[in-house]
C-alpha cells in the first residue's frame, strides 16, 4: 500500500473564539435555490445523582428551553446559571481561581465557589432548597464566550460534585447556554495505517478546531490537541456541491466524491469509503461556517479502516 506524508496545517483559534463566530450563522443551501435554517444553539441542564447524594436525592433530570427558564448571570470570572420550572429551581455556580477568567479546560480540586481559597476553582450546585456547606469536585469548560460588557453569551460545561466530603456519592451534570456542538471522535481498527488502532475524542476543553472551504466544492475540518493533529477533507463529485442529508460513496473513480482523513504524519493517497453530511451551514456570501459529518475510510485495497464523527457549530 502506498502512503504519503503531508505537511501539517495547524488549526487556529480556541474553542471560545470559534464558537463566538459561529453564533448567528446564516443558512446552508440545501439546493441551489433554497437555503436551510441556521443552527439552533442549545440551552439546557441535565443532572444525574447517585443514591446517597444529598443535592440530587438519587434522581436524574433534563431541562431545556423553552419548557424551563434558563438564565445566565455573572462573567467569565464567576458565573451562575439558574434553571427554573413551575416546581423546581437549580443554581449552578462556576468560578475561576481568584483573579482569573474561565477558559476551555479542566478545573480540578474545586471548592465551594463563594468560599474558594488560594488558587482553587469554584463549584457550587444546589437544587430545590438543598445546598452543600463544603464542595469537593471538578468541572470542565468545553466552550465559553462573553460580549463586550463581560456577560456570558455562550457556555458548554460539565461537572462532578461531592457534597461535604471528597468521598461522598457524586452529583454529575451538564450545563449549556446558547451552545453549539464542537467535537471530533474517531475509532481506528487494528491494522489501520492512519489511525494506528486508537480511539480518541477531542472536545473544546482539550483541543482547538478549524473549518474552511476547500477546492472542488469541498470543506476542510481541522483539529489539534492531545498531542495530535487531524485534518478531514470532504469533496462532492465533480461539478456538484455538498448537500445536507446525503451519503457519498468514495470509490476512487475519476470525478467522483473524495474523502481524505490524515493525521500525525500518516495519510493514504487512495482512500475508499463513504461520508455523510448531516448538517452544513454557510454565510450569505457562501463561506462554510458549520458542519456535522460522519465517515469511514479505508486505505487502498485494505480492509481495516477508521470511522469518525465531527461537529463544528452544527
Amino acid at each position: 500500500m502506498r502512503h504519503r506524508l503531508k505537511r501539517w496545517r495547524r488549526s487556529v483559534g480556541g474553542a471560545a473564539i470559534a464558537l463566538c463566530a459561529a453564533v448567528g450563522l446564516g443558512g446552508a443551501p440545501a439546493a441551489p435555490a433554497a437555503a436551510a435554517a441556521g443552527p439552533a444553539p442549545v440551552t439546557s441542564y441535565t443532572y444525574k445523582s447517585v443514591a446517597g447524594d444529598y443535592i440530587g436525592q438519587g434522581r436524574a433530570g433534563t431541562y431545556r428551553e423553552p419548557a424551563a427558564k434558563i438564565t445566565s448571570t455573572g462573567n467569565a470570572g464567576e458565573l451562575r446559571v439558574r434553571v427554573s420550572t413551575a416546581d423546581e429551581r437549580w443554581d449552578i455556580d462556576l468560578a475561576a481561581p481568584k483573579g482569573e477568567q474561565l477558559r476551555p479546560g479542566v478545573y480540578r480540586n474545586a471548592e465551594r465557589a463563594a468560599f474558594r481559597t488560594g488558587r482553587s476553582p469554584g463549584l457550587d450546585v444546589g437544587g430545590n432548597g438543598r445546598g452543600c456547606n463544603e464542595v469537593y469536585g471538578q468541572f470542565t469548560v468545553d466552550q465559553i464566550a462573553t460580549d463586550a460588557t463581560g456577560a456570558i453569551t455562550l457556555l458548554d460545561a460539565s461537572y462532578t460534585q461531592n457534597c461535604e466530603s471528597a468521598t461522598a456519592p457524586p452529583l454529575k451534570g451538564t450545563v449549556k447556554y446558547r451552545a453549539l456542538p464542537l467535537s471530533y471522535a474517531y475509532r481506528s481498527e487494528a491494522g489501520d495505517w492512519v489511525g494506528q488502532g486508537k480511539s480518541v475524542t477531542h472536545t473544546g476543553a482539550t483541543s482547538t478546531f478549524s473549518l474552511r472551504d476547500s477546492h472542488g466544492g469541498g470543506v476542510e475540518f481541522g483539529v489539534e490537541g492531545k498531542r495530535e493533529y487531524w485534518t478531514a477533507v470532504f469533496r462532492p463529485p465533480l461539478g456538484e456541491r455538498l448537500t445536507t442529508g446525503r451519503t457519498y460513496q468514495v470509490t476512487g473513480a475519476e470525478g467522483g466524491a473524495s474523502l481524505e482523513v490524515y493525521g500525525n504524519g500518516r495519510s493514504c493517497g487512495d482512500a475508499r469509503g463513504e461520508f455523510t453530511v448531516d448538517r452544513l451551514y454557510f454565510t450569505d456570501d457562501g463561506k462554510v461556517t458549520g458542519l456535522s459529518a460522519r465517515y469511514r475510510q479505508v486505505c487502498g485495497n485494505g480492509t481495516a479502516g477508521m470511522a469518525g464523527t465531527l461537529h463544528y457549530a452544527a
